[in-house]
């Protein structure tokens, strides 16, 4: 069966570490990992950087970023939700789901590292390195009942959030 859309889920850096107290996601062990309060202390103190919590401004520019990739690619954006931790994207093309949310995440920290004043290279090598986690979640979206799920659930159970929703373009 081929896709029709895929949910994208990336998370801002240091805000989800491997024991969180809400669960988290362990690469190659199925479903949400209990809290552990230990675990979560080792992934603190092995960050590079501070945590990532995007701010108004910043949220803005990540979905403004997104909407322009989309179009330049002529993918469809049916869903957007950019929060202070994490990022939504529904979005159909035939194009492979982790390689769309790295160019998501690529072209979203170059113009977050523009916006911070990191645009010459000795800045951008001295300035903030990551602004996402390194990987995210790719949800296959085979029929339309469950692409309308996804599109209301990144619009409508997120709470108040800079949200969109894109007409289709193909």
């Amino acid at each position: 069966m081929t896709p029709i859309a895929y949910h994208l889920t990336w998370t801002t850096y240091g805000t989800w570490l491997p024991g969180d107290a809400r669960g988290w996601v362990q690469s190659g062990s199925p479903g949400v990992q209990e809290p552990d309060p230990e675990r979560l202390q080792d992934a603190r103190r092995l960050m590079a950087e501070s945590a990532v919590v995007l701010t108004g401004d910043q949220r803005n520019l990540v979905a403004q970023t997104i909407r322009d990739h989309c179009a330049h690619r002529r993918w469809t954006l049916h869903a957007l939700n950019a929060r202070s931790n994490h990022i939504h994207v529904v979005v159909s093309a035939s194009h492979d789901s982790d390689e769309m949310m790295n160019q998501f995440k690529a072209w979203c920290s170059r113009k977050l590292s523009d916006l911070a004043g990191l645009k010459m290279p000795v800045a951008r090598k001295a300035g903030r390195r990551r602004w996402w986690t390194e990987r995210g979640s790719t949800k296959v979206i085979y029929d339309e009942e469950n692409l309308r799920n996804a599109i209301a659930y990144v619009l409508e159970k997120q709470g108040e959030s800079i949200a969109r929703r894109d007409s289709p373009t193909r």
